[in-house]
């Protein structure tokens, strides 16, 4: 597939070597004046050395589309100077791998790509990514997070060797970096390490110096520009770190899940009941000031590369659902059931897409549900194919709910106002529940219920 890494430095080059050693295309994203620490194991320093050569990878500087088009129809990694991403409109990614690690999101969105994975704390699963991989040395490093954040930042560097604060070095006045000790020099606490701005910078312990800013670089107080490893290894400044490769180890897992997803999963909207327990025009009542079924349409929207279709029978439904890329599809009898609309959507799917694994049929009246939940509900079915997959509360299931095609022939038997629950009752050893809250599972009947 084709990868979009934003940020080049020695984290990222340690997510970029999992995912080149998988096969997959990668282009990278920094900023003019890369401020990388870890220089040597760090493919942004392609951009001021012209070429960057990390263990089996080699990055290449890339002025514009051609360029990068060159070098990755070559084999190697484009690393193109592009804080903002914009690249991601010609190069079209599959998945898009915020590593810029800034504590915080500089603006990716969960819509950039058909799959957005945030590393480190500043992202959510299901609101501005798919998922978040934990950056945190620990139990948890590593980890995939497909509901909720990464351990916020506590400004304290990891345990290395019984030394966290005292491994960092910093700049001591605003102005040009000159080093006077180099990656992989042995120093001792006290020596001075570097001058910035005219000020000398002191070791604040002993050991090999694992990484230091360019020369020549600018640089403002108290920033850090390089670190001190107590281990002493000088193998470990020209190697990918163990925890750059647990990262990367959770981003390609990541990235292999979405594979087994993409394109083989429909959603289908169900919008053409009449409302009448309601008493009204329910998807079009305002809830939180926005019209009902746009909850839905907005959720659905996350997920770029999966077939999307909405039964309906309301032309401001089918417009505001094809602006969002979802198909509409006619259903000008909902008097008829509800079997009748979970059908048509399910024929309208299989005729342009005949080899989907399975069907989520997501109703439009349920304005809390997160997109989180529809997230897990994709990745179990696609690791347990033949399933049927909900949202629950406990034993309880709800909408929305993923049919494995196995069960494709069965729901085309359903008549009237059956709707699945049925199958769901005969296949009960089938049936498996992604648990979320009441709260979510809750859908909006009558108006009370507002």
């Amino acid at each position: 597939m084709k990868i979009l890494i934003r940020g080049a430095g020695d984290l990222a080059t340690g997510i970029a070597s999992r995912l080149y050693g998988a096969g997959h295309q990668i282009l990278m994203t920094e900023i003019e004046n890369p401020l990388t620490v870890r220089r040597t194991v760090a493919l942004s320093r392609a951009v001021y050395e012209g070429s960057a050569q990390v263990e089996e990878m080699r990055g290449i500087f890339a002025k514009g589309q051609e360029d990068a088009e060159k070098i990755l129809s070559s084999g190697d990694i484009a690393v193109l100077v592009d804080e903002e991403a914009a690249c991601r409109r010609w190069f079209c990614p599959d998945v898009i791998v915020d590593a810029i690690l800034a504590k915080k999101n500089l603006g990716t969105r969960i819509t950039d790509a058909p799959f957005v994975i945030g590393v480190g704390p500043g992202f959510t699963a299901g609101k501005d990514c798919h998922c978040v991989v934990e950056t945190k040395r620990g139990h948890t490093l590593g980890n995939i997070i497909w509901r909720g954040s990464a351990i916020p930042n506590t400004g304290v560097p990891g345990n290395i060797a019984g030394y966290t604060i005292e491994r960092l070095i910093r700049s001591g006045a605003d102005g040009r970096l000159e080093p006077r000790a180099e990656i992989g020099d042995y120093v001792e606490k006290g020596d001075v390490v570097a001058v910035t701005g005219g000020v000398p910078v002191y070791a604040q312990m002993t050991g090999i110096v694992r990484g230091m800013l360019q020369d020549g670089v600018q640089v403002n107080k108290n920033l850090k520009i390089g670190d001190i490893d107590a281990r002493a290894e000088v193998s470990h400044c020209h190697t990918i770190s163990d925890k750059a490769r647990a990262i990367g180890g959770g981003v390609l897992e990541a990235v292999s899940c979405f594979e087994k997803m993409k394109d083989r999963f429909a959603i289908i909207i169900l919008a053409a009941g009449a409302g009448t327990r309601f008493g009204g025009d329910k998807l079009n009542t305002l809830v939180r000031g926005k019209p009902l079924y746009k909850y839905t349409l907005n959720r659905a929207a996350a997920f770029v590369s999966y077939p999307k279709f909405i039964v309906t029978g309301s032309e401001e439904i089918a417009g505001e659902a094809e602006k969002r890329g979802i198909i509409p599809v006619w259903n000008t009898k909902p008097e008829t059931g509800i079997s009748r609309s979970l059908t048509m959507g399910l024929r309208e799917a299989l005729k342009r897409h005949s080899e989907l694994k399975g069907a989520m049929f997501s109703v439009c009246d349920q304005p809390n549900l997160d997109i989180a939940t529809m997230q897990q509900i994709f990745r179990v079915s696609a690791l347990h194919p033949g399933s049927i997959v909900c949202a629950g509360n406990g034993e309880r299931t709800g909408n929305p709910v993923c049919w494995g095609s196995a069960f494709f022939q069965e729901l085309f038997t359903l008549r009237g106002d059956e709707g699945g629950r049925q199958i769901i009752k005969k296949h009960g050893e089938k049936v498996r529940i992604v648990q979320t809250s009441s709260e979510e599972l809750k859908d909006i009947d009558r108006k009370e219920d507002l």
